[in-house]
């Protein structure tokens, strides 16, 4: 037995009210039960359709079963009862969501054989009792061009009005009234409703998140176009415009791209039970997976190409029916006069284009934008059809090549850029663009999609507030100048794909800019800035700055200091263009330090080069499968470990065992070797005599000595000996080492004969580093007199190289910069050399 049925029952049986409305609210509750089934079945606007006739039938069903109830077996013609039924808004459209409200018009006769005011008031309480979310009006037909004055949402909710049921002669007097209503001070009304959806669109701006309902390219653009059409074309649909308004092919486009609205929107009510109508981070996954899409990316992807698609569709065409009220006669006059090109003008720093003119070449209209001054402008609608309809073949001309350059020399570029994007040509004219066109970037971090931050970023480069990024960037050449606005628009362009977007962004940058012309010089270069464009922003942000090896390998990969500047300024670009609030006043401290210390480090190309050799080095022992073995924590220690020399002095094999020793060390260790001569090994935490010990073995001649600075505060010593202890006394060598910790012990050391031109201290020789070299005759007790003084004097030596040759003593010694230590060492020279 169906509903019809049970109802006619209830009414036999004269049941309550109550009862009735049960019997709905549970037909009602097991149709929203078996919703999801029917999406499964029908997407897109057939679910919309079948979900609103399915609430008609109900509608009906209930105004069917208040006549019944209220007029027993003299029930009249339904046409005789002066009351119609009127489904508005999204519900009148047939676009009525899972949990939108039911917007339903009682328009109704007043006439005096009729109590329609009580049928009304029964057919609402049964209506709310039965769990409709309703929302309603009531009028008489008398009243509504009255009602529609009052409010601009009123107006353009009686513009959508469908007869669901009631009497064909009021829903009649409804349709004259309707009629009136439309050509009621149209002006008015367009103007209002294109200032209404300007605020909208400010409010609910761009997102990768977007609002399908109220976002930028969301169904309101939609419907705007649509109210705007019933109102000047007298239109039902939109479709009727075809040949018209647009050709066929435009508008099934546009159709398409509102079709995946439908299906998102519903499936997004669908997912949350709910009228949610912002397509969150979180419920991506599952609306990809309702909707039958592989992954959330792809999902995203054609929705914020449908979105565009909306976006650009509907500022074209509104603009094109409103245009005899966004212009006067007195704007014509003067329009006339700002020509600048056949059917082209230029007034106010805006460009309007005519509509019926024929769309110029991409050639021409590139000419177009050549020939306005270069400073900023806004493009009128009707420009941007013209962009967006004009015919580009591939590939492109020499003459289009040329005439982007003259355009990417230009310092207002960002407007013609976001022109191409808006027209959906930026692809098509720099086809490094096709991979990444509408892009989601779900990194946390970027707000928008790659093929729009990256013209964001371009903004930003034109309107720099960072005084020493602009101190950079003003003074550049012509060159510069083109070079860093192809790669900030490029940088991103390797996304998308498996590989390293870096690595595939250097590919991809080339061609462009020698589509440019640039020169040849250029090209490297180019690639350089793309391949490193997040080095800068990840070493400030993410490395310690102040440490030179950090700086050292940072600069041996940005290699020269023009270098650096460009990567400085497309940092500051990439970052700003990430969204509002990104670029910090802290993140830029960090930038601005990182660029000085990297300005200083770069003069010293003997460094560089170390550092260069240094990350081959770290490379191929994280290839060594011992490494593997070590924890992350510990893998992580010993390649802090600063010492370039370190590195160099040491196969793989070597670093790992020295490091496993000094992980063990708690206090100190050492090792003992006996090879031609003896070496001694010691691994330290707490001081070390060095002065000391060396007064104690100078009977046995330093041949070599190594200091490096590990990690934990942990100091490795590699002392090598000429002589080779005689038997019996490996003892009492033992005894001299473990002594050698006791930080109170002297030694009257004789005093060295060194000669004022065979030391030398180089002060500068880094930020937190000098280097002391000695270069002189080689003396018993020279290398333990000299760590004597330095011990007294409090200085630090971090990293030392001895070598005894030939009698020559070779010794250089990398001293932390610290408490005073260039006037101690000073001192410490004066005294060696008898000054």
């Amino acid at each position: 037995m169906n509903i019809t049925e049970n109802i006619e029952d209830l009414i036999e049986s004269n049941a309550s009210d109550f009862e009735i409305s049960k019997l709905f609210k549970t037909f009602i509750n097991d149709y929203k039960s078996s919703l999801t089934d029917v999406f499964e079945r029908n997407q897109g606007k057939d679910f919309l359709v079948t979900h609103t006739r399915t609430l008609d039938t109900i509608i009906v069903l209930m105004y069917k079963t208040v006549l019944r109830r209220m007029f027993g077996n003299y029930l009249p013609m339904r046409s005789n009862i002066p009351i119609a039924l009127i489904a508005l808004g999204s519900y009148g459209r047939e676009q009525l969501c899972v949990h939108s409200d039911i917007d339903l018009m009682i328009v109704y006769e007043n006439v005096s054989g009729y109590n329609s005011s009580a049928i009304i008031e029964k057919f609402l309480y049964l209506a709310w009792d039965s769990g409709l979310k309703l929302g309603h009006r009531v009028h008489e037909s008398s009243d509504l061009l009255k009602a529609s004055r009052e409010d601009i949402t009123i107006k353009t909710a009686l513009m959508e009005s469908r007869l669901i049921i009631g009497s064909p002669f009021t829903w009649n007097s409804v349709q004259n009234r309707l009629t009136q209503i439309r050509h009621d001070d149209p002006k008015t009304y367009v103007l209002a409703k294109i200032e209404e959806a300007n605020i909208r669109r400010t409010k609910y701006p761009f997102s990768m998140q977007p609002n399908i309902k109220e976002g930028i390219g969301g169904l309101r653009d939609s419907q705007l176009l649509y109210w705007i059409a019933k109102t000047l074309h007298g239109v039902g649909t939109l479709k009727e415009l075809i040949g018209v308004l647009f050709d066929e092919e435009q508008y099934r486009e546009y159709r398409i791209a509102l079709e995946l609205l439908f299906r998102v929107r519903s499936a997004l009510h669908l997912l949350t039970g709910k009228q949610q109508d912002q397509l969150v981070l979180d419920y991506m996954p599952r609306i990809a997976k309702m909707l039958g899409f592989t992954d959330e990316r792809r999902l995203i992807t054609k929705l914020l190409e449908s979105q565009w698609r909306i976006n650009n569709f509907t500022q074209i065409y509104v603009k094109k029916m409103a245009r005899v009220y966004l212009i006067d006669g007195s704007q014509m006059t003067k329009l006339r006069t700002a020509r600048i090109r056949k059917g082209f003008y230029a007034m106010n720093n805006t460009l309007y284009a005519s509509y019926n003119l024929v769309t110029p070449t991409i050639d021409s209209l590139l000419e177009i934008l050549i020939a306005l001054e270069d400073k900023e402008w806004e493009f009128d609608s009707s420009v941007l059809a013209h962009f967006t309809y004009c015919a580009i073949t591939h590939p492109l001309k020499a003459k289009t090549h040329a005439l982007l350059r003259k355009l990417f020399e230009r310092d207002h570029l960002y407007i013609i850029l976001k022109l191409f994007y808006d027209a959906g040509i930026l692809h098509h004219l720099i086809g490094a663009f096709k991979k990444v066109l509408h892009l989601p970037q779900f990194d946390g971090y970027h707000h928008y999609p790659v093929d729009f931050h990256s013209i964001k970023c371009i903004q930003a480069l034109e309107s720099i507030n960072d005084p020493h990024v602009e101190s950079l960037y003003k003074p550049l050449s012509l060159s510069d100048k083109l070079l860093l606005k192809a790669v900030i628009l490029l940088h991103d362009t390797g996304k998308g794909r498996k590989q390293d977007h870096s690595e595939v962004g250097t590919k991809l940058i080339i061609p462009f800019v020698k589509s440019l012309k640039l020169p040849p010089a250029q090209y490297e270069r180019a690639a350089l800035l793309v391949r490193h464009h997040v080095t800068m922003s990840n070493v400030a942000y993410r490395e310690n700055i102040y440490n030179e090896k950090t700086l050292y390998q940072f600069m041996s990969k940005i290699k020269t200091p023009e270098n650096l500047k460009l990567l400085y300024i497309l940092t500051y670009a990439d970052i700003n263009g990430v969204g509002p609030g990104t670029y910090t006043s802290f993140g830029a401290n960090l930038l601005h330090e990182l660029y000085e210390a990297s300005v200083e480090i770069s003069s010293q190309n003997a460094r560089l080069t170390d550092a260069v050799k240094r990350q081959h080095k770290e490379r191929r022992l994280m290839q060594d499968p011992e490494f593997g073995l070590l924890s992350k924590t510990e893998q992580k220690k010993l390649l802090s470990i600063e010492s370039n020399f370190f590195f160099f002095k040491h196969t793989p094999s070597e670093i790992i065992n020295i490091s496993k020793e000094a992980f063990e060390c708690q206090t100190f260790t050492y090792q003992l070797n006996i090879d031609g001569g003896l070496i001694v090994h010691i691994f330290r935490k707490i001081p070390l005599n060095l002065g000391y010990l060396l007064g104690k073995l100078s009977y046995l001649d330093v041949a070599s000595m190594d200091i490096f600075t590990l990690f934990d505060g942990i100091k490795y010593f590699k002392i090598e000996f000429l002589q080779r202890p005689k038997d019996g006394t490996m003892q009492q060598i033992e005894l001299i080492v473990e002594d050698a910790f006791d930080m109170s012990k002297k030694l009257e050391l004789p005093k060295p004969i060194i000669k004022p031109k065979e030391i030398t201290l180089d002060c500068e020789h880094s930020i937190n580093y000098a280097q002391l070299n000695l270069n002189t005759a080689n003396q018993r007790g020279l290398l333990a007199y000299f760590v004597q003084l330095f011990d007294e004097a409090d200085i630090n030596i971090a990293t030392a190289k001895i070598h005894t040759n030939k009698n020559m003593a070779r010794d250089h010694f990398l001293i932390e910069k610290q408490n005073r230590m260039c006037d101690n060492a000073r001192q410490i020279i004066a005294k060696l050399v008898g000054e």
